[in-house]
């Protein structure tokens, strides 16, 4: 299957942008004292909204061959910071600060290398039962619910989560804090992406989502290994929906 030249289009730019909002963001920690907790989550919006936005004017082509690059371009993306590259690389070093928090080293990349992974293996299947059920926009839901709430989670955690709890990490005997202020965005958000698809749903179908999902997938987020999220929001979203749609 031949790709489009719109599909290079779009990734060529939407690369671009995302190396340079990954330097600035290292800029903004090495020499304006910004919390790398905050410029992470500012490349994670960029990761998950610049797509979108780019697809409003350039055509992109969903198929499963996109899909893997996609999945083969975001690996390539993380192996610029290796460290041999980024020790060699000013520039690579630089962006690296932007998402490097020192509670995470040195489990950085080993971190985000296994979730996007677990991540692209949970959401190919997904993708593919909504599509065949013609229900694609509802997988929206459960990225909205990853991308907006996961996204805010922890800045809104920092500024406003007094009561904390702790969680695991995956590798390491080392224990790491989430608070209830970060949950309930998820939850929030949850609720609302379900609010802006109900029409995908039937009143029972609704209120059995309105009642379930936000919960299990704040649940899912909660007890989720540290920065590993994403795969258990996917997973745990996207299968409570399927019972939903499937059985009622």
């Amino acid at each position: 299957m031949s790709i489009p030249a719109e599909y290079w289009l779009h990734h060529a730019i939407f690369y671009t942008a995302l190396f340079l909002i990954h330097y600035v963001c290292g800029l903004l920690v090495i020499h304006r004292n910004f919390r790398v907790n905050y410029t992470r989550k500012i490349n994670h919006f960029a990761f998950f909204f610049l797509p979108t936005l780019l697809s409003m004017v350039i055509d992109y082509p969903y198929s499963a061959a996109t899909f893997f690059i996609d999945l083969v371009c975001a690996i390539i993306f993380l192996t610029f910071f290796i460290a041999p590259v980024r020790n060699r690389v000013r520039v690579l070093s630089v962006m690296f600060c932007s998402f490097d928090r020192p509670e995470d080293r040195p489990l950085t990349l080993t971190w985000l290398y296994t979730q996007f992974i677990a991540s692209y293996l949970v959401l190919i299947p997904l993708l593919a039962y909504f599509e065949s059920h013609a229900l694609l926009p509802v997988i929206m839901i459960i990225i909205i619910a990853n991308g907006v709430g996961d996204g805010l989670a922890e800045p809104v955690g920092i500024k406003f989560g007094k009561r904390k709890y702790t969680t695991y990490a995956l590798f390491t005997q080392e224990k790491y804090v989430r608070s209830y202020a970060g949950s309930a965005c998820v939850f929030i958000t949850t609720f609302i992406a379900i609010l802006a698809f109900h029409s995908y749903f039937s009143p029972i179908q609704f209120i059995a989502a309105v009642l379930t999902v936000p919960i299990l997938i704040t649940l899912a987020e909660a007890f989720s290994p540290h920065t590993w999220d994403s795969p258990l929001i996917y997973a745990v979203g996207g299968a409570s929906l399927i019972g939903i749609l499937h059985f009622l």
